[in-house]
């Protein structure tokens, strides 16, 4: 394993390391999470700040919530299905150094009502395009209820997200943050695409 990944697990008192997929099936993918050297570019970008609140989908043990609340200070709300793996986030909130900030529910994402105050959506291949669908349906709805910026950032893409994505006539392409450099083997999916909602 990857000494940065054991190093900032250390550093920001949590235990988010290792893949599980013993509750995975073909709607739902493995829990498995983001490298540290990845969210660090995201945190880089200057696209989440402060004032910013951010929903992590499919957050497994909480990784995304605790690096991005530390390093750029903005709120978090972590979505997870698996009650076993929530416990996890719970169980890393209470030694977090940033826990406080964020919270976690347990919950389908297709269910969850995007609070009024939210304006960043993470995903890593959580679940299949059909509920990724449902998703996108109740970011909308929260989005034409309360006008505001929102912007997905969708971070080594399968093909099936890349295909809905485009097709999407509510979501318009924002950016790229280039990733392929950090891992050997120039996969062209090594990047997270940004997306707003218009």
């Amino acid at each position: 394993m990857n000494q940065n990944e054991i190093q900032w697990d250390k550093l920001l008192k949590i235990k988010t390391t290792g893949r599980d997929d013993s509750h995975s099936d073909q709607y739902r993918y493995p829990y498995e999470p983001t490298p540290y050297m990845v969210l660090e570019r995201l945190a880089n970008s200057g696209l989440i700040r402060k004032s910013n609140t951010l929903v992590d989908y499919g957050t497994g043990k909480g990784r995304v919530c605790f690096y991005l609340s530390y390093q750029t200070r903005c709120k978090t709300i972590g979505i997870e299905y698996d009650e076993r793996i929530y416990k996890g986030a719970v169980e890393n909130k209470k030694t977090a150094v940033s826990g406080n900030r964020g919270e976690f529910v347990l919950c389908s994402a297709e269910n969850y009502e995007l609070p009024a105050n939210v304006d960043r959506c993470y995903f890593f291949n959580p679940f299949s395009v059909e509920i990724f669908q449902s998703v996108l349906a109740r970011i909308y709805e929260s989005y034409y209820e309360n006008p505001r910026e929102i912007l997905l950032f969708f971070y080594y893409p399968s093909e099936d997200y890349v295909s809905s994505l485009m097709t999407q006539e509510q979501l318009m392409f924002y950016d790229e943050i280039d990733t392929s450099d950090i891992f050997p083997g120039g996969d062209n999916r090594e990047k997270i695409l940004i997306f707003q909602v218009i």
